[in-house]
């Protein structure tokens, strides 16, 4: 079974998910009102709080839903606590540092879930947690999911939607006070898998829509958290995107990818980092609920890693 794949339902287990967050729960007798109220004293904190993102606006990949697939575009998604899944018209959720801080700087994620669902909070959200205090802009991409129940995509849908959001985000650079020559692509297991396919594959055959589709969908740099295998390269291009890469050397699913692309990065002269902790498992997330120091500081690496390359600063 993938890693990210969902557990039964009751059951809490390490993966993807990570742990269940701590939240309180109101009692059905407290009526609709309270819990009005209570939602929105609750999204009044998340707003004000220091160290979380700033502002956030969610934007379909295509205006008229996805191509070849525009009648599904109304189905709802489905979200409960972690995760979230049923994407029929993909988006892209902006989340703006604010500007005293913004450097133009940018990421597109892409969370993991093993394709059958999105780790939308610890693989998404908690990115612009991290990133956004540090100048960062962070967009996190609901892509379709082939291997969920019942769904008409294949794994090439979710490579599509990678392509297509690293192109909205650089075509509406200006828009977003982002560098179009500064924008990264991160995944996170499965997610890591659309990188590679995003990075090795691109979009030159996918189908054009408008004027979106004639910019570019290559990342100027590229982020690998514990990905899968699928997509990875058998040889790594001159020209390849720098590489940040990251994983648990007990993950058994996913640090062999690392270690299989490390040599071809060094075969092909294109700066690539490689962080293998000891120990940690499958899915650490950002490490904001990790008890391992190490763990828990690795975001801390990457802006090292952003920073030392020129990422944070205008070009």
């Amino acid at each position: 079974m993938h890693p990210d794949r969902p557990r039964a339902a009751g059951v809490r287990r390490g993966g993807a998910e990570g742990p269940a967050p701590d939240r309180g729960h109101l009692s059905r007798g407290e009526g609709r009102a309270d819990g009005e109220a209570v939602r929105a004293l609750a999204l009044a904190a998340v707003l004000l709080a220091p160290g979380l993102a700033y502002g956030q606006q969610q934007t379909p990949l295509w205006p008229n839903g996805a191509p070849g697939f525009e009648s599904r575009k109304a189905i709802p998604e489905q979200a409960a606590d972690y995760w979230l899944k049923s994407v029929n018209n993909p988006s892209v959720t902006a989340y703006l540092p604010p500007k005293d801080v913004a450097n133009g700087a940018a990421l597109v994620v892409l969370p993991g879930g093993g394709h059958r669902i999105l780790v939308i909070h610890s693989e998404g959200d908690d990115v612009a947690k991290v990133l956004n205090p540090k100048g960062v802009a962070v967009f996190v991409v609901k892509y379709r999911l082939f291997r969920e129940e019942g769904s008409p995509y294949t794994i090439d849908h979710a490579r599509q939607d990678a392509v297509r959001a690293v192109r909205y985000v650089r075509g509406h650079a200006a828009e977003f006070g982002i560098d179009p020559k500064r924008i990264g692509l991160m995944g996170f297991s499965a997610g890591g898998e659309l990188v590679n396919l995003e990075v090795y594959q691109g979009g030159a055959k996918d189908p054009r829509i408008d004027a979106i589709d004639d910019v570019s969908a290559r990342p100027d740099f590229q982020v690998l958290v514990y990905p899968g295998p699928l997509g990875a390269p058998d040889k790594v291009p001159s020209d390849t995107p720098p590489a940040f890469m990251i994983a648990a050397n007990d993950d058994e699913c996913c640090s062999a990818p690392l270690a299989d692309l490390l040599p071809k990065f060094r075969a092909a002269k294109v700066p690539v980092e490689l962080h293998l902790f000891q120990a940690g498992g499958h899915a650490f997330n950002m490490g904001l609920r990790k008890e391992q120091a190490s763990l828990k500081s690795w975001p801390n690496l990457l802006v090292n890693w952003l920073s030392d390359n020129g990422w944070m600063k205008a070009r």
